[in-house]
C-alpha cells in the first residue's frame, strides 16, 4: 500500500489479505470532495463479497459514510465517492466511458482480458480535480483467462518488488515529449498474514491438501501451475533442450530432407494472425520449427496486415529459412478463410500471391484431444510434439490457455488462442492414439547408454527410414 508506482499488483497466493488491502486503499483520498474511486470485479456475484467487506470496514473508519445499495456507491462526508462495478462481458468496459476515476482497483485481475484492463486503466484513470493522486492497484491469484498477459506484464517482467519502467513518447503541439510510467509486482503468501494464521492455524493444511495445481498456485503462488489450465502436460525445461527428455521445448536443429513440412494458418486482422511451420518425422512426431505471429506486442492485438502482405512475408521466410527453402510445403488453414462473403476470400487473395491452403478440420474438441495425446510423454520422456525454443509466442500463449467457463471441455476463446487453433489443424492431419500417462522418468538418463548417438549426444527416438 506504500508503493509509489502508477500500477501495483499484489498477489500470487491465497490468504495474503489482498481484498482487504484493496478495499482500504480506495479510501486513501476520501477527504477530497471531488475524489472518485472505482473497485471492479468481473461479475457482480463476485463483487458482493467486496461490498460485504466494505460494509464491515468503511463505517468504522469513516462514521459519516453512507452506502447506496441500489447504485453500489459509497458516499463520504466530504463528497467523495467509491463506486463498485463489474464487467462480465468485453463490451461492458464501455459502461465506464467518459467517467474519470482518480483510483482504480481491479480485484482478481487474471479474470479480466487485457482489453478490459487496458481500456479501464489507461483511459479512465485520470483526475477529477487538482491535487489527487492518480494510480491503480490490482490483486490476483494464478489462473483465469488473463493469466498469460498478467504473468507477462507483472510476474516475469521483473523480480517481485522491482519497479518496471516504461518510456512513452508523446507528440505534443510543442514537439515530442518523453514520459515514464511504472508498475510493480508485490508477492503475497498466506505466511505474510500473521493474524490469519493465528486465528486459523489449519488454513495452510487445507491449502496443502488441495490438488497439485491448486496447491502450488494458492499456497506457494506458482504462476506455472494453476487451476483451469488446459495443457497441464506442458513442460519447458532448458536443462533438457539438447537431450529432449521430459521437455516440449528443444534447441533448433537442421531438419532431415526426408521429413514432411506443413504450414498452418489462423487468420486475424484486429486480432493476431498465426502462421506455424511444422516438420513431421517418420513416426508422425511434430516439430514446430518456425512461426510468424501478427501481434503488435500488446497481448491479443493484431498488426492489421492485409492478406497479401501476410502472403509476401510467408514467401520471404520460405525462401530464406534453411529448414524451409526448396522444400515442398503443405498448407492447412482455418476453413473460414475460404468464405468470400460476396467479395474475394482471404484464401483467394493469398493464392494469387503464390501461397496456397487447404481447409483444416475444425473439430475443436477432437483437435484439443489430439494435442493432449501429443503432449504426453512415453516411458523414455519423449512426446509427440516438440517446439523449437525460437517459437517464443507459442511458448508464451499455448501453456496459458484456460477452459471456457460455459463449455468446460473447450478452450476459452477470450484468451490468446490463435497459435493453438493452427496447431489443431496440423494435429488433425496426423491423428495419434492416446498414450499411457507417465508421471516421472522410469530411469535416470545415462549419457553413456546404448540408446544415445555419440555424434549427436542425445536420444535418437525417430526412425530414419
Amino acid at each position: 500500500m506504500s508503493r509509489f508506482e502508477d500500477e501495483a499488483l499484489y498477489g500470487g497466493a491465497a490468504g495474503g489479505g489482498k481484498s482487504d488491502s484493496l478495499i482500504m486503499e480506495a479510501t486513501r483520498q476520501v477527504d477530497i470532495p471531488y475524489y472518485r474511486g472505482l473497485i471492479v470485479r468481473r461479475t457482480f456475484p463476485q463483487l458482493e463479497d467486496l461490498i460485504g467487506k466494505s460494509l464491515r470496514l468503511y463505517p468504522r473508519a469513516f462514521p459519516g459514510a453512507k452506502y447506496n445499495d441500489s447504485k453500489h456507491v459509497w458516499h463520504f462526508p466530504s463528497g467523495a465517492v467509491i463506486i463498485f462495478g463489474s464487467m462480465p462481458h468485453e463490451k461492458d468496459k464501455y459502461n465506464f466511458q467518459g467517467k474519470p476515476y482518480d483510483f482504480i482497483g481491479m480485484d482478481e485481475l487474471t479474470q479480466f482480458t487485457f482489453e478490459m484492463y487496458d481500456y479501464l486503466v489507461h483511459s479512465r484513470n485520470r483526475p477529477n480535480g487538482p491535487g489527487t493522486r492518480v494510480y491503480a492497484r490490482f490483486t490476483a491469484n494464478p489462473g483465469g483467462v488473463g493469466h498469460g498477459w498478467v504473468k507477462e506484464r507483472f510476474i516475469t517482467a521483473a523480480p517481485p518488488g522491482t519497479t518496471i519502467w516504461r518510456r512513452v513518447k508523446v507528440e505534443t503541439p510543442a514537439g515530442p515529449v518523453e514520459k515514464w510510467s511504472s508498475r510493480v509486482f508485490i508477492q503475497s503468501t498466506v505466511f505474510d498474514n500473521k493474524i490469519l494464521l493465528q486465528n486459523d492455524p489449519d488454513y495452510i493444511t487445507r491449502l496443502a491438501s488441495m490438488p497439485e495445481a491448486n496447491r502450488n498456485a494458492l499456497l506457494y503462488g506458482d504462476w506455472d501451475s494453476f487451476s483451469g489450465q488446459v495443457f497441464v502436460e506442458w513442460r519447458n525445461d532448458p536443462a533438457h533442450y539438447q537431450d529432449r527428455r521430459y521437455t516440449h521445448v528443444i534447441a533448433p536443429f537442421r531438419v532431415p530432407d526426408t521429413w514432411a513440412i506443413w504450414r498452418a494458418f489462423d487468420w486475424g486482422y484486429s486480432r493476431p494472425f498465426s502462421v506455424g511451420w511444422y516438420a513431421v518425422d517418420h513416426d508422425k512426431r511434430l516439430y514446430r520449427i518456425r512461426e510468424l505471429y501478427g501481434c503488435t506486442g500488446t497481448p491479443n492485438t493484431g498488426v492489421k496486415w492485409e492478406p497479401a502482405k501476410v502472403a509476401a512475408e510467408i514467401r520471404r521466410i520460405e525462401g530464406e529459412d534453411p529448414n524451409l527453402k526448396g522444400k515442398t510445403i503443405h498448407g492447412i488453414a482455418d476453413p473460414a478463410i475460404f468464405n468470400d462473403s460476396g467479395t474475394e476470400s482471404v484464401e483467394s487473395i493469398m493464392a494469387r500471391c503464390g501461397v496456397y491452403w487447404d481447409p483444416g478440420d475444425h473439430d475443436r474438441i477432437a483437435g484439443k484431444m489430439q494435442i493432449h495425446h501429443r503432449l504426453a510423454f512415453d516411458e523414455n520422456g519423449i512426446p509427440l510434439l516438440y517446439v523449437f525454443n525460437t517459437c517464443k509466442h507459442f511458448i508464451r500463449t499455448v501453456p496459458n490457455l484456460v477452459y471456457d467457463e460455459t463449455d468446460v471441455e473447450d478452450v476459452d476463446t477470450d484468451g490468446e488462442d490463435h497459435i493453438y487453433d493452427e496447431l489443431r489443424y496440423v494435429c488433425m492431419e496426423y491423428p495419434v492414439a492416446p498414450r499411457p500417462q507417465v508421471i516421472k522418468p522410469a530411469k535416470k538418463y545415462d549419457p553413456l547408454s546404448t540408446d544415445v548417438q555419440p555424434e549427436l549426444g542425445r536420444y535418437d527416438f525417430y526412425a530414419k527410414y
